[in-house]
């Protein structure tokens, strides 16, 4: 595994998602032994999909020309 990582902005506020999302499931008691890994890539694909459904949402005031 990497020693230092370099995130984009983007990738960071997927990964602030995702924990929320990942950190729900085990709270909520459906990450068992052995099933993190899954839980944590489905948690992954779950905040692409909001992120992804929210910048179709959006126009930002960037986005405008």
């Amino acid at each position: 595994m990497a020693k230092h990582l370099k995130l984009q902005h983007s990738e960071s506020v997927v990964l602030t998602a995702a924990s929320q999302i990942y950190a729900a499931y085990i709270t909520s008691g459906k990450v068992s032994d052995g099933d993190e890994d899954k839980m944590m890539a489905k948690s992954i694909r779950e905040a692409i999909k909001l992120a992804v459904a929210t910048d179709e949402a959006i126009i930002s005031d960037a986005e405008l020309s």
